[in-house]
């Protein structure tokens, strides 16, 4: 038997992240929910119920209102108020998303006064999200093999030189019949590195081509880029990406966040009672 979806929440019932929802998107690692994600990254600034579900037409209003609950019990988000008009009352800022945003990804002044709001557009906006897998049985004699799809080569030397000191195979590819022949190399990659703006292609097609082809479809891709904006982040996750990490950054952190994504770190210490 079907279980009853939970209680909804209200239209104009408005959410502002936490410091510990902060964390969670800035420490790679994460147990979220794709799901999960679009909503806490919504979130980060003001957000009402009615504007959340308009800018994740890929989920259903149960599904939003599951993941705000979720977000609410476990305090990554608070329940708050609309701010004042004069924009002095609460600190936080409204989003409004017209409608067709994702098909058009773009927003135009007129859009604006849409819904009484501005859109938001927090340039530099900074995240370290990678999905945390459970750790994996590792088989003996196995060495991570990963893409690094990427039209800069300082910076391909720069992530090979440490993924290689931590025991990692490393390919390269900067244009899309580079990424086409690293693909069909074996031993075929544990996980890519993709960048959004590259020579010949937009990695966020890249990634949903990917999701469409039957071998591909499953492979672990966390986007490196310099594309940070609140609406690339969520682009990235609607397309499947499973993790995105902004440029620029710290090697040690994209070396965590690629060890979470493929399930080889320890598991997180046990709290103490």
């Amino acid at each position: 038997m079907a279980l009853p979806a939970p209680t909804a929440f209200a239209e104009d019932d408005a959410f502002a992240i936490t410091g510990k929802g902060d964390i969670e998107l800035k420490a790679p690692g994460t147990q979220l929910t794709a799901a999960d994600l679009q909503v806490l990254v919504l979130i980060d600034g003001f957000s009402t119920v009615a504007q959340i579900a308009m800018r994740v037409p890929n989920l259903s209003r149960d599904e939003v209102n599951l993941a705000l609950r979720k977000l609410v019990g476990g305090k990554l988000i608070v329940s708050t108020v609309e701010p004042d008009s004069d924009g002095m009352g609460s600190g936080f800022s409204t989003i409004s998303v017209p409608a067709g945003f994702f098909s058009s990804l773009s927003a135009d002044a007129n859009s604006e006064a849409e819904g009484g709001t501005s859109i938001l557009k927090k340039k530099g906006y900074f995240v370290r999200i990678a999905k945390r897998l459970d750790k994996r049985e590792i088989k003996e004699g196995w060495v991570p093999t990963i893409l690094v799809v990427d039209d800069d080569t300082d910076l391909q030397k720069l992530i090979r030189t440490y993924f290689l000191m931590e025991g990692f195979k490393v390919r390269a590819a900067h244009k899309r019949d580079e990424i086409m022949i690293a693909l069909r190399m074996q031993p075929v990659p544990d996980l890519i590195l993709l960048d959004v703006q590259l020579p010949d292609a937009n990695g966020f097609d890249v990634l949903a081509k990917m999701r469409q082809h039957p071998v591909l479809k499953n492979m672990p891709v966390v986007m490196l880029t310099a594309e940070a904006t609140r609406e690339s982040v969520l682009r990235g996750l609607q397309f499947g990406a499973d993790g995105y990490i902004t440029k620029p950054f710290e090697p040690d952190v994209l070396v965590t966040a690629v060890k979470a994504v493929l399930g080889i770190l320890p598991p997180p210490p046990e709290k103490k009672k």
